[in-house]
């Protein structure tokens, strides 16, 4: 994959800057964005509109030749890390990039918002001028997916249905002893803690992995970032809400249902006929040139119309719909562009969920979740996983 980084190129012009460097690890997407390398441990890079530059060190500088996208690729070696630390102490890796970045003829930088003050402090003692970006310049690029990006999102994706697919059997397989889902096989309660077990270990068999996902039931469903805990139980809604990363591509995805074991009350069916119908209505307001607030708000529009509190219509509100209806997903599950209030314009190549939500104790929660991608001419959906409440 080859980006486009026009958009930093302009960005460097405009503020007359010869570089933008990092130096971090590789949960720093935008590093490996970049770079097309990740490391476990920081290391520095640079790029500038004629070549991208990468200072590792002796064990990840094979890789780093192999695996990135850099035009130079350097080690601390080279630098004669050893005689610095001896003249220089801690400040020995600081006269390397120095000297790196000479041989790059970079003399000024952009930097992340993130990027440490004292690392900052160190390079300006060297005479290097620092200059803090606030704007998100490459997280804006990163935004605007490739024909290749989409590919390894809808390969995540497929995952994720096999994922869903398993936690939907479990809950249909299991028997009902005194209002609690039990596990037919083991004589135990079916819990949300065995459900994540095996998600995780169905997107294992499909090369991807998850630090952690969502089973949430009854009350714990009612907060919409509660991991979920305890026996699932009949008739309480069932948020399964599954993020997972492939291994290779290193790209998300993201895909939520809510299900139900037993005969829905009428509250119940009313909430996720009228989620469904929000989301619905978000997907048809979405094409290039709409913005991420006027999807947000086709969403609220629909909750507002059926009597059911937003925090947009009502910021204090508790219940209801309280979270934003949508983000980015790629190399970061959460990433832009922003669906919400406030959200910009939607371009072709971005990837987003749209997600609404009802949340209330007393009630528990429901949300169902579509990843799509925004085309020329309106939106493709990458999901191709039914919606149905009622698990039989």
């Amino acid at each position: 994959m080859e980006p486009d980084f026009s958009h930093l190129d302009e960005f460097l012009a405009d503020e007359g800057l010869d570089g933008y460097a990092f130096l971090d690890d590789e949960s720093n997407s935008n590093l490996y964005y970049t770079t097309g390398f990740g490391a476990p441990d920081p290391f520095f890079a640079v790029y500038t509109p004629d070549a991208v530059g990468i200072l590792a060190s002796s064990l990840e500088y094979g890789r780093a030749k192999k695996e990135s996208r850099a035009d130079v690729v350097k080690r601390h070696s080279d630098y004669d890390m050893r005689a610095k630390r001896a003249e220089h102490g801690d400040d020995a890796f600081f006269e390397v990039i120095a000297e790196f970045l000479a041989d790059m003829d970079v003399e000024s930088l952009a930097v992340e918002s993130s990027f440490g003050v004292g690392a900052a402090d160190k390079l300006r003692e060297r005479d290097l001028t620092v200059t803090a970006e606030y704007d998100g310049v490459v997280g804006d690029i990163r935004a605007v997916k490739t024909e290749e990006e989409i590919d390894h999102v809808r390969e995540a994706q497929r995952a994720n249905e096999q994922a869903m697919a398993r936690a939907e059997e479990l809950i249909r397989e299991a028997d009902v002893r005194d209002g609690v889902l039990y596990r037919p096989e083991a004589d135990e309660p079916l819990t949300s803690e065995f459900v994540k077990q095996e998600i995780e270990i169905t997107l294992l068999r499909h090369d991807c992995s998850l630090d952690t996902t969502i089973v949430a039931s009854g009350e714990n469903a009612a907060d919409p970032h509660d991991r979920g805990s305890g026996p699932i139980r009949e008739g309480e809604f069932v948020i399964v809400d599954i993020f997972p990363r492939n291994k290779a591509s290193r790209y998300h995805s993201d895909m939520t249902r809510t299900f139900l074991k037993g005969e829905p009350s009428e509250t119940q069916q009313e909430w996720f006929d009228v989620t469904d119908e929000a989301r619905k209505a978000a997907l048809d307001a979405v094409e290039p040139g709409a913005t991420g607030e006027e999807v947000n708000q086709a969403v609220v529009d629909v909750y507002d119309e059926a009597g059911y509190p937003t925090v947009f219509t009502d910021p204090t509100t508790e219940t209801g719909f309280i979270h934003s209806t949508g983000h980015g997903v790629g190399l970061d599950v959460h990433e832009g562009p922003s669906i919400s209030s406030n959200g910009d314009e939607l371009e072709a190549g971005n990837v987003i969920t749209i997600e609404p939500g009802l949340y209330d104790p007393k009630i528990g929660g429901v949300r169902i979740e579509d990843i799509v991608v925004v085309t020329e001419d309106g939106y493709e959906n990458l999901t191709d996983y039914p919606i149905s409440l009622v698990v039989e």
